[in-house]
């Protein structure tokens, strides 16, 4: 835990704040050769700093239905000042460990090896992968980038993401767009000088409200404590001055698809509402744009056999959460997947973020039970 949260690898859409991540692939990669994994780090574009690491022990031949132990290799950037210790030097402090990555989600690598060093390579009758990826806080780009045929081996997955170790088989996805309406500046005296975006931007809106209720009317999932999809109008800037006639105006919105809904589906019929909603004659043009490609919702079957064998082994059902993890990228190379980790996601991506030591343990237990039952039974 100390050497992986002490390597730096912050991940940011600000380029001036992305780091590399393979610093902590090499060190991950060190580790896990001496342990007699078979491990491949794969690059992502040329000259990007950034790599998966898939790390594999026993059989590994196509269908060979083994496990995955995934997580990501980024953290957020931080603000030194707010923190009450160096975030890169992990401190332990009222039976907590505190550091940038304790609970999202370095530390998981940590117990993951850890456990998986308990095992000798001739026990493993089923392949134990160990995957490291890239980027999952800003792009999503190292999840993206993996191939089927490099995970064929696998049939079922845990991500150790921070869930206070409650199983989580469902969580929303999540998409970020861009509307920018355009119009024609000119004195305020005269309103025939210009075209006002401000007035094109409030009728996109109310476009934009009804279709959320339209949305919300047709689709509930009551498993999970907000039931419908949301929308949220997060930010409207135009204009710079009152007595000029505003030409240009930008909203940003964030929505919250269910399990079941497509992001495609969704753009393609956001697009067509919007298409007729300023009118030709109005000198208005409206141009539509998603902010990154989005993440998926998630979903694996309560009855499916990793939900049903981590169920038994942690003495919880499996619950639904807000927020969003690489398991859909996991689902969609057909492996079963569920979340679970120590530590609190209300921890993550603020100051002085930690991982509670009493959780550990069990943790750690739970790895064991979990390898035991699918790669050396």
């Amino acid at each position: 835990m100390r050497a992986l949260i002490g390597t730096q690898s912050v991940s940011s859409t600000n380029l001036q704040l992305d780091q590399s991540n393979l610093p902590v692939i090499h060190l991950l990669a060190d580790w896990l050769e001496n342990l007699g994994f078979s491990v491949t780090i794969q690059t992502l574009g040329k000259k990007t700093g950034k790599a998966n690491l898939i790390a594999t022990i026993g059989p590994s031949h196509k269908g060979a239905d083994g496990l995955i132990l995934s997580g990501h290799t980024d953290t957020v950037p931080y603000d030194h000042s707010h923190w009450l210790q160096d975030p890169f030097k992990l401190t332990e402090r009222d039976n907590n460990f505190y550091g940038l990555g304790s609970a999202d989600m370095k530390s998981f690598f940590a117990f993951a090896i850890d456990t998986a060093a308990k095992f000798k390579a001739s026990d493993f009758k089923r392949p134990l992968t160990i995957l490291a990826t890239a980027d999952e806080e800003s792009s999503m780009r190292g999840a993206q980038a993996l191939l089927k045929e490099q995970l064929q081996h696998a049939k079922y997955a845990v991500i150790g993401e921070p869930t206070s170790l409650t199983p989580i088989r469902m969580h929303k996805g999540v998409m970020m767009e861009s509307l920018i309406v355009t119009g024609h500046a000119g004195h305020s005296s005269n309103p025939h000088l210009g075209a006002s975006a401000t007035e094109g931007m409030q009728q996109v809106l109310n476009e934009l409200l009804t279709w959320r209720d339209e949305l919300q009317a047709k689709y509930q999932n009551p498993v999970f404590d907000v039931s419908s999809p949301t929308m949220n109008i997060g930010s409207i800037h135009g204009g710079d001055n009152p007595n000029r006639i505003c030409s240009h105006c930008e909203t940003q919105i964030d929505i919250r698809p269910l399990p079941g809904m497509s992001i495609e589906d969704l753009r393609a019929d956001l697009q067509k509402r919007l298409g007729d909603v300023l009118p030709e004659r109005s000198k208005l043009k409206l141009v539509y744009k998603p902010i990154f490609c989005g993440v998926p919702p998630f979903e694996t079957p309560a009855d499916a056999k990793l939900t049903h064998m981590i169920e038994s082994i942690m003495h919880k059902t499996a619950e639904s959460v807000a927020f969003g993890t690489e398991a859909p990228y996991l689902n969609s190379l057909g492996i079963e997947t569920i979340v679970i980790g120590p530590g609190n996601i209300d921890q993550a991506h603020q100051a002085n973020e930690y991982i509670p030591s009493e959780q550990i343990g069990p943790y750690c237990n739970f790895l064991q039970d979990i390898i035991q039952k699918i790669c050396i039974n």
